[in-house]
This record gives structure tokens, C-alpha cells and sequence, in this order.
């Protein structure tokens, strides 16, 4: 998550970064955020129906969307991601 907050402060100003947490307390959530969100870049919540979840068909933690200014998914991938492999993604995006 810190390489995720990192490219959100950095992209802030062209891509939104929206981290849903599940299987959790809101607290508990809260305190996550906290330590792996630190710039307040991302926007986070609890998804405790895991709706968000079922909708892009994500099985666990970590996973990562990449939603088109139209609502498409672009891109998706389950798992840690190094920082050059989500930085291209994003470039990727933004020049869709």
C-alpha cells in the first residue's frame, strides 16, 4: 500500500485511487488507513457487504481495478504489483 500512496500523491490531479477494505471492523480500517494511506491520497472506505467486491469479481486482498473515465474496467490483476509495473498501467490509463 505505501507504493500505492506514493502514486497517488503523485497522480492525484488525473486518477482517483479508491481503496475499498473488507472482513474488517471500520476501526480497525481506520487504523490501517492510517499507517499504509499516510499522504490522504487514496479515498478508502469499508465495504462490509462486499459489494464492491462482487461487482469486479475480486476473491481476496490485495487486488487492484483500473476503472476508464467511462466506467470500463481496463485493467485488473490480484496481488502485490512493483511501483514501474503500476506506474506504465496508470500511463497506460491516462493515455486511453
Amino acid at each position: 500500500m505505501p507504493v500505492v500512496d506514493a502514486l497517488a500523491a503523485e497522480y492525484s490531479d488525473q486518477v482517483a485511487f479508491l481503496a475499498p477494505a473488507w472482513k474488517a471492523s471500520f476501526d480497525a480500517t481506520a487504523q490501517q488507513a492510517d499507517r499504509l494511506l499516510p499522504t490522504g491520497s487514496v479515498q478508502w472506505g469499508l465495504d462490509e457487504s462486499q459489494d464492491i467486491f462482487e461487482l469486479y469479481g475480486i476473491p481476496y486482498q490485495p487486488a487492484t481495478v483500473l476503472v476508464g473515465a467511462d466506467g470500463t474496467i481496463v485493467e485488473s490483476w490480484l496481488g502485490a504489483r512493483d511501483e514501474a509495473a503500476m506506474r506504465e498501467s496508470i500511463e497506460a490509463l491516462l493515455q486511453s
